[in-house]
């Protein structure tokens, strides 16, 4: 009679799990530039390719080409019974907000916008944070002290980026940091390399020997540029030391793939949740990056100056300027 039993309460276990498996049904929307970006897209892909990994479970994809697919795709997935639905970049917030009060009982995530509603989770991360260790790391290996910051065009998320870094570089020592954007619309700002290529050389024309670009795909340019002219560049959302060593000082890790594969984890056991998530160097959602595409570029003594200094943002001796929080950068 145990016996049977226990094999009852395995079968209903069984049940129980599989029907929870069988009612997740997520979908991932990639923005402009691709899911093949090497850079913000190109994490949020990593994470999908994780939790496929770890559970089995498909993540039905759509990457945007145009301005319209954003709300397009969203309704698309919600009518078809998709949830969570997770998307990359604060330029789906506006889409989000209509389609997520049109499907209410449908969750979504929103990685580096600001929905605020019952039914989307919003992650935003530490950027000024990462950008500072950057910044401090460019100013004290430049022999110029003439540092270069390139965004994808202005916007709250890249004005943290821009405002960390200069904070950072003038702190290692920096004279003077350069800052261009590529593009003034969503649709110039993140594909476009040549652009960034561009900026970057005029860069360094004007003294800047390293460069570091937070525009999405748009920066695999500037990190060539730097290759041709002989100097550094500085990789950005994903790990981009590898794309040219010796050329990528390091990168500023932004853990896209950990926001996305989360989103789906949580909602497969039941634990998801709306609102604001932050993720920052404690949590594991922001680093620079050292491996051995770029070891040779830091030396020991710079790596444990690094190491302190990331300690020390971590508790709050260092103040990093939050442009979304304490206001206008004042560093520029």
């Amino acid at each position: 009679m145990k016996k049977t039993l226990k094999l009852v309460m395995a079968a209903a276990i069984t049940m129980t799990a599989s029907y929870a498996v069988a009612e997740i049904k997520p979908a991932m929307i990639y923005d402009m530039g691709g899911k093949f970006d090497k850079s913000f897209n190109e994490s949020a892909y990593e994470g999908v390719k994780a939790f496929t990994a770890d559970t089995g479970i498909a993540v039905r994809e759509f990457e945007v080409t145009a301005e319209a697919q954003r709300e397009q795709a969203l309704r698309k997935f919600a009518k078809d019974g998709f949830s969570p639905i997770a998307v990359t970049g604060f330029t789906f917030g506006t889409a989000l907000e209509v389609v997520a009060a049109e499907f209410p009982d449908t969750q979504f995530t929103i990685v580096d916008g600001f929905v605020d509603m019952p039914n989307v989770q919003y992650v935003s991360f530490t950027e000024h944070e990462g950008s500072y260790l950057v910044g401090y790391l460019a100013a004290q290996k430049s022999d110029t002290k003439k540092v270069s910051f390139i965004g994808g065009m202005v916007f709250p998320v890249i004005q943290k980026f821009e405002c960390g870094y200069i904070q950072g570089a003038k702190a290692g020592g920096a004279t003077d940091v350069f800052s261009n954007m590529v593009g003034t619309s969503h649709a110039d700002a993140w594909g476009n390399p040549t652009k960034a290529a561009e900026l970057a050389k005029s860069q360094f024309s004007r003294g800047a020997d390293i460069v570091f670009a937070a525009a999405g795909g748009s920066g695999l340019g500037a990190i060539q540029a730097a290759k041709d002219e002989g100097k550094l560049a500085i990789g950005v959302d994903s790990n981009q030391n590898h794309i040219i060593p010796g050329t990528v000082l390091t990168s500023m890790v932004k853990r896209v793939d950990n926001a996305v594969s989360e989103s789906f984890s949580t909602a497969m056991s039941d634990s998801w949740t709306a609102g604001q998530k932050i993720m920052g160097i404690t949590e594991g959602g922001i680093s620079w990056a050292l491996d051995d595409n770029n070891k040779a570029l830091i030396s020991s003594e710079l790596q444990a100056t690094m190491d302190a200094l990331q300690a020390k943002i971590v508790a709050g001796d260092i103040n990093v300027h939050n442009t979304d929080t304490d206001g206008v950068c004042p560093f520029i």
